[in-house]
């Protein structure tokens, strides 16, 4: 059993809440747009740290995280991506990648919308975590927190990290 926390567009931005709500996970998940190489260590030094750069990422971030993840936890075939769109408006290029790698769990970021919701067509789980960050046009910084049991998605948690 792994409890997961993912966050995505943190653009630069950390704080103590964010450090306090991943410090009881066993891995952290970042989906793009870290900011700077400061975000990545601060997570990458708390715990495993798995993650895709996003567009406002520099060459720093992008050596350290591939545009593409596609990896399994447990039972689980995770598929993450910056910029992915969500289930009836994907972007073209990853509904493609969808139908090829078949996960079970799709991540994105981006639209600084924290959104959890089936894909009956695709029997596939997509998340988005929102934004943990300041920069944006979000209200409310978000992450999530869920745990992966055997082939199992459970307990999932949004986390409301206060105003941006």
């Amino acid at each position: 059993m792994k409890r997961i926390g993912l966050l995505s567009d943190t653009h630069s931005y950390m704080d103590a809440a964010i450090v306090q709500h991943l410090s009881a996970c066993d891995e952290i998940w970042h989906a793009g747009d870290f900011g700077e190489i400061t975000v990545h260590e601060t997570l990458a030094n708390l715990k495993p740290l798995t993650g895709v750069y996003g567009n406002i990422d520099a060459p720093e971030i992008r050596h350290l995280h591939p545009e593409l993840q596609v990896f399994m936890c447990e039972g689980v075939k995770v598929m993450m991506i910056h910029i992915g769109g969500y289930p009836g408006k994907y972007a073209p290029y990853v509904k493609g990648l969808l139908k090829l790698h078949q996960p079970k769990l799709f991540i994105c970021g981006h639209s600084h919308i924290c959104k959890v919701m089936y894909d009956d067509t695709l029997q596939c789980l997509h998340m988005n975590p929102g934004a943990a960050g300041r920069s944006g046009w979000h209200a409310i910084r978000t992450l999530l927190r869920f745990t992966i049991n055997g082939d199992k998605i459970q307990d999932c948690e949004v986390i409301e990290l206060g105003k941006r």
